[in-house]
């Protein structure tokens, strides 16, 4: 399932341009907590794709890591700026009602937890798009959050972003050299990668 969306996504992006690309997935990473659209679009899905489209020379990967990175952190600033300010008009809203139990445990996790719960759920991707505004709900002090968000930021961008690299790295080998044993290792790779994903997936929608 992952592959084939890492597949699709990537076949799409590689008719913009190299600049257009960086401009996206920043939109997208950026969004998961600014404006919610991490409950329908997690950001990790493109910046794995940017990272095989850096594995392809058409984008450089330290600049691609820096973007991620400053759009993960800015956009969780802005997620809590409008928890500070909005939060619990936010609450009310439709889209909410659903997740009504989820947020409520969440926001007591997170008055437990503190940073260490802004951190954790940096590598989750429905508490990713709602801890930030949480945060500014519950009254956190912004240094507090700040320290927590960008050490989260740093590693999750970091990550999937070099994920995204050699595993671009590996196909593009395959492809070079059609080698059976190298193409078997991938298979077994991804597979590995697309049930670690959807168990991870099940447990969150076992726990919400």
């Amino acid at each position: 399932m992952l592959a084939s969306i890492v597949s699709t996504v990537t076949n799409e992006l590689h008719r913009l341009s190299p600049g257009l690309v960086v401009a996206l997935v920043a939109l997208l990473v950026f969004g998961e907590a600014a404006l919610f659209i991490g409950f329908v679009l997690p950001g990790e899905t493109s910046v794995i794709v940017a990272g095989v489209i850096a594995s392809q020379g058409r984008l450089n990967v330290g600049l691609l890591c820096a973007v991620v990175v400053a759009a993960a952190v800015v956009g969780d600033t802005v997620g809590y700026e409008v928890g500070r300010h909005y939060g619990p008009r936010l609450l009310e809203m439709r889209v909410f009602e659903r997740r009504r139990a989820a947020l409520d445990r969440a926001l007591a996790a997170l008055e437990r937890r503190g940073p260490t719960f802004v951190f954790v759920g940096r590598f989750t991707a429905f508490l990713r798009a709602v801890t930030p505004g949480l945060a500014g709900l519950s009254g956190m002090a912004y240094r507090r959050f700040l320290l927590a968000n960008a050490a989260g930021g740093l590693i999750w961008g970091v990550a999937y972003a070099l994920l995204g690299y050699f595993a671009g790295s590996a196909l593009s080998t395959i492809e070079r050299w059609s080698s059976w044993f190298a193409l078997a290792v991938l298979v077994l790779v991804v597979a590995a990668v697309v049930v670690v994903h959807l168990r991870r997936r099940a447990r969150e929608r076992s726990a919400h």
